[in-house]
């Protein structure tokens, strides 16, 4: 049940302005008396609520007294308090992530080998989207068909906003693919890549005959290869995200001749359904 209290008043001064909404302009002697807040805190509890900007008081009379702010008006005084209070804990927050951002860093080898998996289709665009938010400098995507890893298809939205999020935080993003993906996927996912990507310097996207297979190289230091289905090599089995330099390396090494000798995305037209 919604409460004052939620607002960040105390159980008394909850009373008190409640009390003082019903009772109109009242000493606080009285207020002590219609809300049951003891005499000896009254003055405290009015103190808070003229803090929260809640009431006004009538300085001039003898005794003074007290009237509530109109609720409307109250209410969005305390939420506005909130909200500041919420974006100043958000800051801080922030403050605190940063520090242990670069603490963690620190502590981060900068070498060796590590490899994990995931199985089946779910857990294969988990891991993926997972890896394409942990790139700072550069993405590198090979996509031999819409089902090996990447699925444009069934997963275009999740994919598009990761890489559009990727490429506004500064990252470069080469995207390499056969004719045949161009050509398998609807024409308005094709345009929504264009429409939402296409804008961005950082963003190149290129065909070649060749794509031997499906990968995504995270800053030059890990690598997620998509193992096909043995039974269906067009559906996706696993991903294996691998982090070795040296392996790294050589799949760069086998992917830029062909990026080099490719021809841009925009050239490829894509068929309309039959």
């Amino acid at each position: 049940m919604a409460s004052l209290r939620d607002l960040g008043l105390s159980k008394y001064e909850a009373r008190a302005y409640r009390a003082l909404l019903r009772s109109g302009p009242t000493t606080a002697k009285e207020l002590s008396r219609t809300s049951e807040v003891p005499m000896g805190r009254i003055y405290d509890v009015l103190n808070g609520l003229e803090q929260h900007q809640l009431v006004r008081s009538q300085t001039a009379s003898r005794p003074k007294k007290y009237v509530a702010v109109e609720p409307d008006v109250g209410l969005d005084r305390l939420l506005e308090a909130k909200q500041r209070e919420l974006d100043k804990q958000a800051e801080q927050y922030a403050e605190t992530v940063d520090t242990l951002l670069g603490d963690l860093e620190g502590t981060a080898p900068v070498n060796g080998q590590f490899w994990t998996a995931a199985v089946g289709a779910e857990e294969t665009l988990e891991l993926l989207l997972e890896r394409l938010d942990a790139a700072d400098e550069k993405l590198i995507i090979a996509a031999r068909s819409p089902a090996a890893g990447i699925d444009l298809r069934t997963a275009s939205d999740r994919v598009v906003t990761k890489l559009e999020a990727a490429l506004e935080r500064g990252v470069d993003v080469e995207l390499l693919v056969p004719p045949g993906v161009v050509h398998a996927l609807p024409v308005e996912t094709n345009e929504e890549y264009k429409s939402r990507l296409d804008s961005h310097d950082n963003y190149a996207a290129r065909v070649h005959e060749s794509v031997d297979g499906t990968f995504t190289v995270i800053d030059g230091d890990e690598v997620c290869l998509s193992v096909p289905n043995p039974l269906d090599p067009q559906e996706a089995f696993a991903m294996i995200n691998l982090k070795d330099r040296t392996f790294v390396a050589d799949v760069r090494e086998v992917f830029q001749p062909r990026w080099e000798d490719a021809k841009p995305l925009e050239d490829v037209q894509p068929q309309p359904p039959q």
